[in-house]
């Protein structure tokens, strides 16, 4: 595998990114990995290092790279558990991005991939987690031609009532669709799994909603208090069949 780290200017700074594809058979379909909360870290790395292995150029963009780099964020990661006051310095990170910037963020990613010959653009994808479950649904409207899939599990904030509410950019999206919530996530209202996947039908949007049974926010992750094996050997195998479905298909 071929592991690099990368810097883009864009209008707000250098943007941070780690890159892992493998080394033969290139290029390889492009894929951006939107990180969750807590931000760029090895457990995030070795995500994208999976799902690199299986054929995939995959990208990890530093979101938070207008306030800080990885681990100089203005919390310490390590203590998030255990002291609500870090906690709370990590929610003043997340404010600082919106969907707006995140999709302003994104066109600096696409042109990156056009221009790397180890990455295959003529279809993408993308995946995010929680924080940026959200994303993939405003990324996916905001450029229909590019983005081919795009998978979100445990998101938050997918359903409000603001403006720049994912589901209300549903109609623009010719990606196909995956939506992975936990039943027990207590961040996210039980109404906006219905509300998504209407909006989705509605637009007929190719999709899938569904509802990881019995557990809590964060199951994917296996250094969080609520990971779950089981379910999050699914989500991997939800995410790779979706991707081999749309991405593999424009390889060369």
């Amino acid at each position: 595998m071929i592991e690099t780290e990368i810097q883009l200017e864009t209008s707000d700074g250098q943007l941070d990114a780690f890159v892992c594809h493998p080394e033969e058979d290139g290029p390889h379909p492009a894929v951006i990995f939107y990180m969750d909360a807590p931000a760029i870290r090895e457990e995030l790395r070795d995500m994208v290092r999976r799902l690199a292995s299986a054929g995939y150029y995959v990208m990890l963009p530093n979101l938070y790279y207008r306030i800080g780099t990885e681990g100089n964020y203005g919390y310490d990661l390590s203590r998030l558990r255990e002291d609500p006051a870090e906690h709370q310095k990590m929610s003043a990170a997340m404010a600082t991005l919106s969907n707006a910037c995140i999709v302003e963020d994104t066109a600096f990613l696409l042109a990156h991939l056009r221009c790397d010959p180890a990455a295959n653009d003529a279809s993408l994808g993308c995946v995010g987690y929680c924080m940026s479950g959200p994303f993939v649904i405003s990324v996916c409207a905001a450029y229909p031609a590019d983005f081919s899939a795009g998978a979100s599990y445990h998101g938050v904030k997918m359903v409000t009532d603001k403006p720049d509410s994912p589901h209300l950019c549903i109609p623009a999206i010719k990606a196909e669709i995956y939506i992975g919530f936990a039943e027990n996530d207590t961040l996210v209202d039980k109404s906006d799994w219905q509300v998504l996947a209407d909006g989705l039908s509605d637009a007929e949007v190719t999709h899938r909603v569904e509802i990881y049974p019995e557990v809590g926010h964060g199951f994917v992750f296996p250094q969080r208090a609520f990971y779950e094996r089981a379910a999050a050997e699914r989500h991997w195998e939800r995410l790779h069949a979706l991707f081999h479905r749309r991405l593999d298909s424009s390889s060369s």
